[in-house]
């Protein structure tokens, strides 16, 4: 995270649930006396009590340190604005349909930003009976690949995982007017509209 936890914050959170500053203490295990400190600002709560704290709170970690509770307003999703995120080391694939609070292996991912695609980077399509055969011509060394392909439309995300040595093609069923995104571990993330 950026930021800790502040003393606005906790008086904020504790204040719309209603608690006092006793009965927060006593569904973490702290004194009273502890809880005024961190509402003053002459304490920080440890980080192993992170955790406990948020939920005696009833918000989430991420809620806790910008110290306001995130109400969802978006009664439909819209895969549209779907985002894709990569971890530097394990190599997880991770998405979300908007903005999100992505972490893997300890590290907070940004969302990959998707360019067109290039000249080294193209996509041959062709038409095999209802669906379509995908291949992208580019290396596929244990160095240097393509990580994986998805196709997103308004209603529908298609994502399809490859690996090193093998070959970066797949047939999907290209339904419908969406976006066609495909990651290379050393130039990051590249779209075609459809």
């Amino acid at each position: 995270m950026d930021n800790y936890i502040t003393a606005a914050a906790i008086r904020s959170l504790r204040e719309k649930r209603g608690m006092t500053q006793q009965a927060l203490a006593d569904r973490i295990g702290v004194s009273a006396k502890t809880v005024s400190k961190w509402e003053t600002a002459r304490g920080l709560p440890d980080i192993s009590l992170l955790q406990p704290l948020s939920q005696a709170l009833g918000v989430s970690l991420p809620e806790l340190m910008n110290g306001e509770h995130i109400i969802n307003r978006n009664t439909c999703a819209n895969l549209l604005r779907s985002k894709f995120y990569v971890c530097p080391l394990c190599g997880n694939i991770l998405h979300s349909t908007g903005d999100a609070l992505i972490s893997c292996c300890g590290i907070r991912l940004p969302p990959l930003e998707a360019e067109d695609v290039d000249r080294e980077h193209t996509i041959a399509v062709e038409n095999v009976e209802d669906e379509q055969f995908l291949t992208i011509c580019h290396p596929m060394t244990k160095e240097h690949f393509i990580s994986f392909m998805a196709f997103v439309t308004c209603d529908r995300v298609q994502l399809v995982k490859f690996y090193p040595e093998g070959n970066a093609e797949t047939r999907m069923q290209l339904r419908g007017h969406g976006t066609l995104f495909f990651y290379c571990n050393r130039h990051g993330l590249f779209r075609l509209k459809r």
